[in-house]
């Protein structure tokens, strides 16, 4: 993390420290999440920045969460729980789907938080005027690369919005990744990326000035269909 000295705002992948439904049961890996979001505290505090990254992690009932921390230099934290589980490769077995739309901010930014599959499912995501980006956690695996490239230029052009999507480098015994992390702009434009394949860090800066004059200049989300999500 030092080698982007002076940011902001860090984002890792989805469930970071385990990798996606890790091996062995997921009571195990709740036992480090602790862990994990102690790190994510102390770093956010060392780096005076704030860090986001999901834990697989129990709420106070006992049932497994996909939980996305952003978590702040002071300590404090927020927190979302993935909605919409990837049943296709048994999420929806191990975990409980959130419930919460959850929008945080941070030094003048609005982000709304989701994770990996949420990415498919545009009507929850839609932007009511509440939030500036959103963040998408992912291990997303290469044989659906274009996928990811595609849809997160969607959801940024649709909502007139930053986009930052930060997805997971390697393999496990399923699937390979390739990462393809991006910050994409209101217009589609991708202004910073990691390549291929490779671990890397990668920063842009957001604009606010310009992302305002923009909606203001083209105010498109004035035109939108009104949705009602369940649960909001």
């Amino acid at each position: 993390m030092d080698r982007q000295t002076g940011a902001d705002l860090y984002v890792l992948s989805e469930t970071f420290g385990t990798g996606f439904l890790a091996e062995g049961s997921s009571s195990q890996a709740d036992v480090q999440s602790g862990r994990i979001l102690s790190w994510m505290r102390e770093q956010a505090h060392r780096l005076d920045a704030a860090i986001a990254g999901s834990v697989v992690t129990a709420d106070e009932k006992g049932f497994m969460r996909n939980r996305l921390y952003f978590v702040r230099p002071d300590g404090t934290f927020d927190h979302y729980d993935k909605r919409h589980l990837f049943s296709f490769a048994g999420e929806s077995d191990e975990y409980v789907a959130g419930e919460r739309r959850v929008v945080t901010q941070w030094r003048g930014v609005r982000f709304l938080l989701q994770v990996c599959y949420d990415l498919r499912f545009p009507v929850f995501s839609r932007n009511r005027g509440d939030y500036d980006a959103i963040i998408y956690v992912a291990n997303w695996p290469v044989r659906r690369r274009e996928v990811w490239q595609i849809l997160l230029k969607a959801r940024a052009i649709e909502n007139q919005c930053y986009v930052i999507g930060v997805n997971r480098v390697g393999s496990d015994k399923k699937c390979d990744y390739l990462g393809d992390s991006v910050i994409v702009d209101a217009y589609g434009r991708v202004i910073a990326s990691c390549a291929s394949g490779l671990v890397e860090v990668s920063s842009a800066e957001l604009d606010m000035g310009a992302l305002v004059a923009f909606r203001q200049k083209f105010p498109v989300l004035a035109d939108a269909d009104d949705f009602h999500v369940n649960n909001q």
